[in-house]
C-alpha cells in the first residue's frame, strides 16, 4: 500500500480520546479535520470539534498545522509543521506504522501513526514531562 500527501486532501470525521494519567481524567473530542490544498506539495490541516474533558462543560477545540510533502530523495515523507511554520515532526509514508518524536523542553512527545486500515487511520501521541502525562488517540475516517 502506498499513501501519498494528496490522499489526505478533503474532510475527515475525527474522534479523539485523551487519557490524562497525571490527573486521572478522560477527555473526548468529536469533530472534523479538513486538509486543504495550498500548493502542489502543501496541505493546511484544520480541526474543529467539541471537547468534553472530565466533568468540565463541553468546549470548542481547534488545531491547525501545515503538512508539506517532499520531492526527490525525500519523496514519501511529510513534514508536519505548526501553523507558524516551526517544525513539529515527520511522517514516513513508506511505512504502515510510522513514528517520530518531538522535544519541547521540558516535555517529550512521541507519535505513532497507523495507516494499516487506510482510508481509516489513527495517530497516537504519548506525552510526558514535569506537568504532563497523557496518551491521545485520534481516529480519522472519510466524511
Amino acid at each position: 500500500m502506498h499513501i501519498s500527501l494528496d490522499q489526505f486532501e478533503g474532510d475527515w470525521q475525527l474522534a479523539r480520546i485523551i487519557e490524562d494519567r497525571r490527573n486521572d481524567i478522560e477527555g473526548r473530542l468529536s469533530g472534523t479535520a479538513t486538509f486543504t490544498r495550498v500548493g502542489p506539495l502543501e496541505l493546511h490541516y484544520a480541526e474543529e470539534g467539541e471537547l468534553v474533558y472530565g466533568q468540565q462543560a463541553a468546549m470548542l477545540a481547534t488545531r491547525r498545522y501545515i503538512w508539506r510533502g517532499f520531492e526527490g530523495e525525500h519523496a514519501g515523507k511529510i513534514a508536519v509543521e505548526f501553523e507558524d511554520g516551526r517544525p513539529f515532526h515527520v511522517i514516513e509514508l513508506d511505512r504502515l506504522m510510522p513514528d517520530d518524536d518531538h522535544h519541547c523542553d521540558p516535555d517529550f512527545y512521541h507519535v505513532s501513526y497507523d495507516f494499516s486500515r487506510w482510508p481509516q487511520w489513527e495517530s497516537i501521541w504519548r506525552v510526558v514531562g514535569p506537568s504532563k502525562d497523557y496518551r491521545m488517540i485520534s481516529r480519522f475516517q472519510r466524511v
